[in-house]
C-alpha cells in the first residue's frame, strides 16, 4: 500500500496545498536574493544629506529639502538668492553676489546628494548676477536611511541574505554531523552508544557564548566562522533525534533481514535506517533553522558576528536599538523581517511534523 494512501484525507489534502508559511518563506528569500537588484541603492552607498531619513514613498528631496539645498549652495558661493522656482525635477534660481560666479566656481563645489551640478543659464554684471538651472537628484527611501545615511531597505535585504545563508549552512553542518553521529551511536548500542552520548552531554555543558568568543579570539571574526561555531553546537539535538530513530528502526524486520543477508552496518544505516528516519529529521531541521538564525542574530547583536560593510538582521537590530529614541524605523523593519522569518519557519516545521506523524500512524496501522 502506498504511503500517501495511508494518510488521512485531511493530511493528504495538506500535501496538495502549500501552507501560507511556506509561501511567506519563499517571498522573503526571493526578496532578499533579488530585491537589492531593484532598489537602485548600493548597500554600502552613503548619503550624508539623508542621515536618519524617515521612511517615505515620496521621492526626495521634497520642496523644503530642495530649498535647503539651494540655500546651502548659495552660502557656499557667497551669494544671495534673488528668486527661486521649482519646475519638476529642477530648480530655476537667480543668485546675486559681490564677486564673479563662473562655471569653474560651480564645478569646484562639493557634490550634494540632493542636487546635481548647477548650470548657468544667464549672466549679467560681469557674472555677479546669474541664473542657474539646478537639477534635483530624486531618490526614494521606503525604509528610511540609517545613522550613516545608507538605504535601510537595501541593507535589510542584504542582511537577510547573510542571516539566511548562515542559518542554512549552520543547519547543514548540524544535519550532517548530528545524523551520522546519532545513527552510528544508536545502531552500535551498548558501551559505544553510552560513550558517544556522554561526549554529547559534555559538549552540552559548555557555555555557547564562551565557545564562540574563544573561536573569535583564536581565528578572528569571519563570516565562515559564525556558521561553523553554530553548527558545531547545534548538531547535538540532531544527534539525539537521529539516535532515537535509529534505536526504534534497527529492531524492524527489514533491518533484521538485511543483517541476515550479510549487509554491513554502514550499508544498513545508509539504505534502511536513514531513509526511514528522514521524516522526523527533516521536520526537526525546519525547527532548527529559526534557532540558528536567532543565534546568529544574538551573536551579531553582541558584536561578535559579521562585520561592516556586511550586515545581518542581528547587526541591524543592534544598530536600531542604539537609535531607538530618534529613529524607530531602524529597529522596526529588520525586526519585522526577522520575526516573520522565524514565525514562518516555526509554523512550517510544525506543519511537517504533523504530516510525518500522520504518515507514521498510517504505516503502523497498515495490515500485514
Amino acid at each position: 500500500m502506498s504511503r500517501f494512501i495511508l494518510l488521512s484525507p485531511a493530511r493528504a489534502a495538506l500535501w496538495r496545498r502549500i501552507p501560507a508559511s511556506a509561501m511567506l518563506l519563499v517571498l522573503i528569500a526571493l526578496a532578499c536574493i533579488f530585491g537589492p537588484l531593484f532598489t537602485s541603492h548600493p548597500f554600502d552607498r552613503v548619503y550624508p544629506d539623508y542621515v536618519l531619513a524617515p521612511p517615505s514613498l515620496e521621492p526626495s528631496p521634497n520642496a523644503s529639502e530642495a530649498r535647503d539645498a539651494v540655500e546651502e549652495l548659495a552660502a557656499r558661493l557667497g551669494a544671495k538668492i534673488v528668486s527661486m522656482d521649482s519646475t519638476g525635477d529642477s530648480v530655476a534660481a537667480k543668485f546675486s553676489s559681490d564677486r564673479t560666479i563662473d562655471a569653474a566656481a560651480l564645478a569646484a563645489l562639493p557634490r550634494s546628494d540632493r542636487i546635481g551640478p548647477p548650470r548657468i543659464n544667464s549672466s549679467g554684471d560681469g557674472g555677479q548676477n546669474v541664473g542657474l538651472n539646478i537639477p534635483l537628484l530624486r531618490t526614494v527611501f521606503p525604509f528610511g536611511a540609517d545613522a550613516n545615511g545608507r538605504d535601510l531597505l537595501t541593507r535589510t535585504l542584504i542582511a537577510g541574505r547573510v542571516s539566511l545563508a548562515v542559518g542554512l549552512l549552520a543547519s547543514l553542518v548540524a544535519l550532517v554531523i548530528g545524523v551520522l553521529y546519532g545513527a552510528i551511536a544508536g545502531y552500535a548500542g551498548g558501551a559505544v552508544d553510552a560513550l558517544m552520548m556522554r561526549i554529547v552531554e559534555i559538549i552540552y555543558a559548555l557555555p555557547f557564548i564562551f565557545f564562540v568568543i574563544v573561536l573569535v579570539m583564536v581565528f578572528g571574526r569571519h563570516f565562515v566562522l559564525i556558521f561553523i561555531a553554530i553548527g558545531a553546537v547545534e548538531w547535538l539535538d540532531m544527534a539525539r533525534i537521529a539516535r532515537g530513530q535509529t534505536l526504534a528502526l534497527k529492531e524492524k524486520d527489514y533491518v533484521a533481514a538485511a543483517r541476515a543477508l550479510g549487509a554491513s552496518p554502514a550499508a544498513i544505516i545508509r539504505r534502511h535506517i536513514l531513509p526511514n528516519a528522514s521524516g522526523p529529521i527533516i521536520a526537526y531541521l525546519t525547527l532548527l533553522l529559526p534557532r540558528v538564525i536567532l543565534l546568529e542574530s544574538f551573536i551579531s547583536f553582541l558584536g561578535l558576528g559579521v562585520q561592516e560593510p556586511l550586515a545581518s538582521w542581528g547587526v541591524l537590530i543592534a544598530d536600531g536599538a542604539r537609535n531607538i529614541q530618534g529613529a524607530l524605523h531602524l529597529l522596526f523593519f529588520p525586526a519585522l523581517f526577522l520575526g516573520a522569518t522565524l514565525g514562518a519557519l516555526q509554523s512550517f516545521g510544525q506543519y511537517l511534523q504533523a504530516i510525518f506523524a500522520d504518515a507514521h500512524v498510517g504505516l503502523e496501522s497498515e495490515p500485514r
